[in-house]
């Protein structure tokens, strides 16, 4: 195996989720003091792991009758396009304030380091569609529940979410769990 550079690979096959765990990261203070950062970065950089991740996602979602994927902004996106791609479905996303064009949806919320908004097209999802939240890290729960939402302010019905992580003690699924199904890919806890 060969890396896009050309140099080969020190990394060994891909043989499931804890190869996964092995590419993760921690980040200490970041984005500030006391939060410890989970870097997907280096899943995205290895594309055997990378495709992994994305066919074990779309996998937990086949034949769920799931009609759209809702990407969280930003690194929701990375997941939830090519899962949508996949899966043949359409594909939402939920924005950060201020970066949609069209009128849309809000819903604030508080994050374990500060508060947020989100925004989704007033248009993007049809009444009574089934959807799947997507996202890299399920921590507290909040951006996930303020994800659902918005969904939920559309007349979509949130059918299951996808994590490529799970922060078991920040009791995030605790948060959304009675939403809907929770796959997470990984779990620290």
């Amino acid at each position: 195996m060969e890396a896009s550079t050309g140099q080969p690979l020190d990394t060994p096959a891909v043989t499931g989720p804890c190869f996964l765990r092995d590419l993760i990261r921690d980040i200490p203070d970041f984005p500030k003091p006391g939060i410890v950062f989970k870097d997907i970065t280096p899943v995205l950089n290895h594309v055997d792991c990378f495709r992994f991740a994305v066919d074990a996602l779309a996998d937990q979602l086949s034949g769920r009758g799931v009609d759209a994927i809702v990407g969280i902004d930003a690194r929701g996106f990375l997941f939830a396009a090519p899962v949508a791609y996949r899966l043949g479905i359409s594909l939402v996303p939920v924005r950060k304030a201020g970066n949609l064009p069209a009128p849309i949806n809000t819903t604030s919320y508080s994050l374990e380091y500060g508060d947020a908004t989100l925004e989704m097209h007033t248009d993007a999802l049809a009444a009574g569609a089934r959807v799947a939240i997507i996202d890299d890290v399920l921590a507290t729960g909040g951006t996930a529940a303020a994800a659902a939402e918005l969904v939920a302010q559309s007349g979509a019905e949130v059918v299951a979410f996808g994590f490529l992580c799970e922060l078991k003690f920040l009791e995030g699924h605790d948060a959304i769990g009675s939403i809907a199904a929770i796959h997470s890919l990984l779990s620290y806890e």
